[in-house]
């Protein structure tokens, strides 16, 4: 394993390992996660070289039990890492904020990855300003050397400060590699303590006090801070400030237009609190300042307080704010690029500047491409799970509604899962919105309602709404997509499964386990009984109170790794091929790339290679002139 190369060497790393490596140079003992993208692979990563440098690590069944679990390695003294996305930051924040308040001991690196354009999240979040209002300080590297740095460094940080420190990573750079020279890794030799005399609280109104003075120790750190650079000429009028991978961008534009000589560039790698002193250095002595950064005008809007707060009034400011920098979306949303930056640069220095062809042309023919939509993979039993749901709402024909979750199947959005879903917002949501909506019977709604999630997100967030749904006698059928796995991310195991992230035998907590001692009647399914499971979701709706079908087959890209699939073959005997049209229904309606139309054979075959056997389409040919071969074991 690269990662685990031996000090001095230089090798090539992605962002994600970068960190992973610099944790373990820093001497991380705790590390805890939830999977979520871009940041899925550092725990994982971790947990392989866990025997060799004796940390652990785990997935936690959320981000706020993984930063609580974090917190209590850093209480006895231990350094401690807890890894998560945007939005688990979300799930994290009220525990985060007692955090900051009641302060840790052992450094604690809570590491975040926002992701800008949305490239594997439902929705782009800039965590700076939740950092900033639970008063946490933000470290934010440019590259994935600089990833590996300031992830080490950010562990004696938070020692010095008493307080965890946020490393805000984005996609640009968890995803990117790099050349990495590596430091040593020390021995884990730090043994916990915690006494019965220890005390970490929050309860004393005292401590908000002494969390802004630490916030003022931080800034004060940061103005000398080596994560912090300029370049450039001695004396400019114009300086770029840029964070993150946006300072590549302005360097490339910089010297695109040939203002070398003219512009200076501001890197901030610490960018809350901001290092005021620095920047005023640097402000003085400019007319106009560009900001560029990801993905809000988060260094925009604090560098222009701190200048009207010291009266520097004939400053000119390009930015998001402005709207001087933005991009298709608009300023304050979606990714930057040389040519965004380029633009910029050239309409506050008042230079000719006209869009590269090529990115004139990109833009003429992403107009006029078809867009390719995002859709589940072949075989994946969602799609038979999500075809039995359309059915069975056919059949009964009271125009039921459907809740969405997050997790693969939020793709029953889009055309392979029939458009069903009609909410997506946060893990854990769609149980408690299908509670609200039944509880409206009372004022005259009527429709009935189906809420979907999956197995991951299941013990994630869901539990505490299915108990208030019991609680409050709610009326709504959960299915409950249980593939076995934590597909998006990677395959992280969860509570469901037999082994945990390093490997070591858990005490497997199974969902129909759980549902039943809730009180809850669970009923078990395999959606690749497509007509069977649309006849018992059908069936499940129409009975009181609340309900949960679990329907269970392992995920298609798990399933066909080391065991023997089911086949899927038509019988030209039985298939009417031109006469009959139904491989072409399959194809456009269902959406499976297995379906194949043999234009010469003028009939439906199915691609072996592409096939997971899931057989769905054998249940709508209305001639049964597909036959499904059952493999035992595939859906275990």
């Amino acid at each position: 394993m690269t990662v685990m190369a031996q000090a001095g060497k230089k090798v090539a790393l992605t962002g994600n390992e970068a960190i992973a490596r610099g944790a373990m140079e820093a001497g991380v003992s705790y590390v805890a996660s939830y999977p979520g993208s871009p940041t899925a692979e550092i725990p994982g990563v971790l947990a392989l070289a866990a025997a060799a440098c004796g940390h652990y690590v785990e997935w936690s069944v959320n981000e706020k039990v993984a930063m609580e679990g974090a917190a209590a390695a850093s209480f006895a003294g231990l350094r401690s890492l807890v890894v998560m996305k945007a939005d688990g930051l979300n799930v994290a924040l009220d525990f985060a904020g007692a955090l900051a308040l009641s302060g840790c001991r052992g450094g604690l690196v809570v590491l975040v990855g926002d992701d800008p354009a949305a490239h594997s999240s439902i929705r782009e979040e800039d965590t700076r300003t939740i950092c900033k209002a639970v008063h946490l300080p933000v470290l934010e590297p440019s590259s994935v050397a600089e990833a590996r740095d300031m992830t080490r460094e950010a562990f004696s940080l938070s020692e010095f400060l008493a307080l965890p420190v946020v490393v805000r990573c984005v996609t640009r750079v968890c995803h990117a590699s790099g050349d990495v020279t590596l430091g040593a890794i020390p021995p884990v030799e730090r043994r916990p303590v915690f006494g019965r005399e220890d005390r970490v609280i929050t309860f004393s109104a005292r401590l908000h006090a002494l969390l802004e003075q630490k916030m003022a120790r931080a800034a004060e750190h940061f103005a000398a801070s080596l994560f912090n650079a300029y370049s450039g000429p001695g004396q400019s009028d114009t300086l770029i400030i840029a964070s993150g991978p946006a300072v590549f961008y302005a360097r490339e534009a910089r010297e695109l237009l040939e203002q070398e000589d003219r512009v200076g560039i501001l890197k901030l790698g610490t960018t809350w609190p901001l290092p005021a002193s620095l920047l005023l250095a640097h402000l003085r002595g400019v007319k106009r300042v560009i900001f560029a950064e990801e993905v809000e005008p988060f260094i925009e809007d604090g560098v222009m307080a701190l200048a009207a707060a010291e009266g520097l009034l004939h400053l000119s400011f390009y930015g998001k704010r402005s709207g001087h920098v933005a991009g298709s979306f608009g300023p304050g949303a979606g990714e930057l690029d040389v040519d965004i930056l380029k633009e910029a640069l050239a309409g506050a220095l008042g230079l000719p500047y006209s869009r590269p062809v090529v990115a004139a042309v990109a833009q003429s023919l992403g107009q006029e491409m078809p867009v390719r939509e995002f859709a589940l993979c072949a075989g994946c039993p969602h799609r038979a799970s999500f075809w039995a749901v359309k059915a069975a709402l056919e059949l009964d024909g009271r125009g039921g509604v459907v809740i969405g979750d997050i997790g693969c199947y939020t793709l029953g959005m889009a055309g392979t899962g029939y458009h069903l879903l009609q909410t997506v917002h946060s893990m854990g949501s769609g149980v408690g919105i299908a509670g609200g909506l039944s509880q409206l019977r009372r004022f005259g709604f009527d429709r009935p309602v189906i809420c979907v999630l999956g197995d991951s997100t299941f013990y994630h967030a869901a539990l505490p709404a299915l108990v208030n749904a019991r609680f409050h006698r709610s009326n709504f059928l959960c299915i409950l997509l249980d593939n076995e796995t934590t597909a998006m991310t990677g395959h992280q195991p969860h509570p469901g499964r037999l082994t945990t992230a390093m490997g070591e035998a858990g005490d497997t907590v199974l969902p129909e386990e759980l549902i039943r001692g809730m009180g809850l009647p669970c009923s078990v399914a395999d959606p690749y009984d497509v007509e069977k499971t649309a006849v018992l979701v059908c069936d499940e709706m129409r009975l009181p109170g609340p309900r949960v079908l679990l329907l269970r087959r392992a995920c298609a890209l798990v399933a066909v790794k080391g065991r023997e699939k089911d086949t899927v073959s038509v019988d030209p005997e039985k298939c009417l091929g031109d006469a009959c049209g139904c491989a072409r229904f399959c194809s456009r309606v269902f959406g499976c790339p297995a379906n194949i139309w043999d234009e010469t054979a003028g009939r439906a075959r199915i691609d072996e290679a592409v096939c997971s056997g899931c057989g769905v389409c054998a249940a709508l040919c209305p001639r049964q002139a597909i036959v499904v071969k059952r493999r035992e074991g595939v859906g275990t």
